[in-house]
């Protein structure tokens, strides 16, 4: 006879290989413009960052994470399809009127859709930015249940727009018509829309791609709060005050979790979609020090202070905590870890340049890897590749530049005349990286790129013409 104490012991162990089995819930926090210099964490001592700085300390905090490459648009878009942007369809800030850029193809397959098969919800919040909802770059057809914010990167440069969107459907702002911008500070209701879809989802598995739009400009912000009265200027005063609503904002989600009782089958990923964005010479890069990392460049440039993020991963229990780790890992691993994680598989019918980060993730090593690669086309296109402790970057008809990052993470002597036979090697990996596309050519933008973003930008400057300004506050 089956005794019920052996019945009970069968029934515990069920439930906890069920509790295991149980996939992780993925939150990506993607931090518009956000760099290493802002955070406490990482040295930052004039703008307080509590909550991601106890995070960072609760997980693992990387130096050397990488972005897709230096702008919005196709930094996310390697973030979500796991190609670097030697093949990612979308390569660059590509904007069409009248609203939105251009689209991800139909035929894209993204985290999101490689989440779905182990029965995962799915959320945008924030700002999309690749591919208007008329489009087959929809987040409604790239894989997400749910949108929440801004469609278009161009008008996310507005925190006080007239419209967000809810899904596809536009819902003008307090109460108006459209016409005029009201006072509603736009990251009230992206932040709580996030919660709300975390609290109602929170007995199945999920995974939210929050992308935050601060601290991107227009440096705009509701409260100055504890930077009022700081000997500061306006700009100065609005930015810290932008990160530090980050902190909260973030730390919110943090606190949610905890209280519904899931933190600890929950993965927080934490970055910037770029670097620095600010010269150090700048009126923020001045006063915040952003480069106190030591590191060159900044935003639409490929040296390491544009490509670095601060980053770090949170999921108690399992990511160790208090540990910095200085092994390079790039966006385009993202995808992959997660198909990991969800028990899924990576596409096979598109490129997949990342590598799944999951025991990185636990505290073992980062994976092996041939190179990192990135391109920008903003203008005239930027090459740089990452093989070992070597960096080349090769700028538009100019030669190859070459560093050595085991000895100058700062990018400041080049050495490429020295070392004849590594640039070679850099430009063969470049070769093998890139996918020729006759949208992003090599040798500039298109005409018809020119054409379509330069009404782009009228179509949204006549939007924003025509509404009052809102004053800083």
């Amino acid at each position: 006879m089956f005794k019920p104490s052996a019945l009970i012991a069968l029934l515990l162990c069920l439930t906890a290989v069920n509790i295991q089995a149980k996939p992780p819930n993925i939150i990506f926090i993607l931090s518009d413009d956000v760099a290493q210099g802002d955070l406490g964490c990482y040295g930052q001592s004039l703008i307080q960052t509590p909550n991601l700085d106890r995070m960072a300390a609760e997980g693992t905090r990387y130096l050397q994470a990488y972005c897709g490459t230096t702008v919005c648009a196709p930094s996310r878009a390697s973030l979500i399809t796991g190609q670097h942007c030697g093949h990612c369809p979308i390569r660059g800030n590509y904007e069409v009127p009248p609203e939105g850029q251009l689209p991800l193809p139909a035929e894209t397959e993204t985290v999101a859709e490689v989440l779905k098969p182990a029965g995962y919800a799915t959320a945008c919040v924030g700002k999309w930015g690749m591919g208007f909802f008329d489009t087959t770059g929809s987040p409604m057809k790239q894989g997400f249940d749910h949108f929440f914010g801004y469609n278009c990167q161009r008008e996310a440069h507005s925190y006080f727009p007239k419209y967000l969107y809810n899904d596809d459907q536009k819902i003008f702002l307090d109460g108006n018509d459209g016409k005029t911008i009201g006072q509603t500070y736009a990251q009230d209701l992206i932040q709580s829309d996030a919660l709300r879809w975390i609290e109602s989802h929170r007995e199945q598995p999920f995974f939210l791609f929050y992308a935050v739009t601060l601290p991107h400009g227009r440096h705009e912000i509701d409260k100055l709060g504890q930077y009022a009265d700081k000997n500061w200027s306006d700009t100065q005063k609005s930015y810290a005050a932008q990160i530090s609503r980050l902190d909260s904002d973030v730390g919110a989600i943090a606190d949610l979790l905890r209280e519904l009782k899931i933190a600890g089958n929950t993965l927080i990923v934490f970055s910037g979609d770029n670097g620095s964005s600010f010269s150090i010479n700048s009126e923020i890069g001045t006063l915040f020090e952003q480069d106190s990392n030591g590191l060159r460049g900044y935003k639409r440039n490929l040296y390491e202070g544009a490509l670095r993020q601060a980053a770090f991963a949170w999921w108690p229990g399992t990511v160790p905590a208090g540990r910095v780790s200085d092994e390079p890992w790039a966006f385009w691993d993202f995808l992959p870890t997660c198909a990991e994680l969800a028990g899924t598989e990576v596409p096979s019918d598109q490129p997949v340049d990342g590598l799944s980060l999951v025991s990185f993730l636990k505290g073992g090593e980062a994976p092996k890897r041939d190179y990192f690669y990135w391109e920008l086309h903003e203008g005239k296109p930027v090459r740089a590749i990452r093989f070992g402790d070597w960096k080349a970057v090769k700028p538009f008809n100019q030669s190859i530049e070459l560093y050595d990052l085991a000895s100058d993470r700062g990018e400041q002597k080049n050495v490429a005349d020295t070392h004849a036979d590594i640039v070679a090697r850099a430009q063969t990996l470049m070769d093998e990286a890139h996918t020729p596309s006759a949208r992003w050519p090599l040798t500039g933008n298109t005409d018809e790129r020119n054409r379509v973003s330069k009404a782009a930008w009228e179509a949204t400057r006549t939007r924003r013409d025509s509404a009052p300004s809102i004053p800083q506050k």
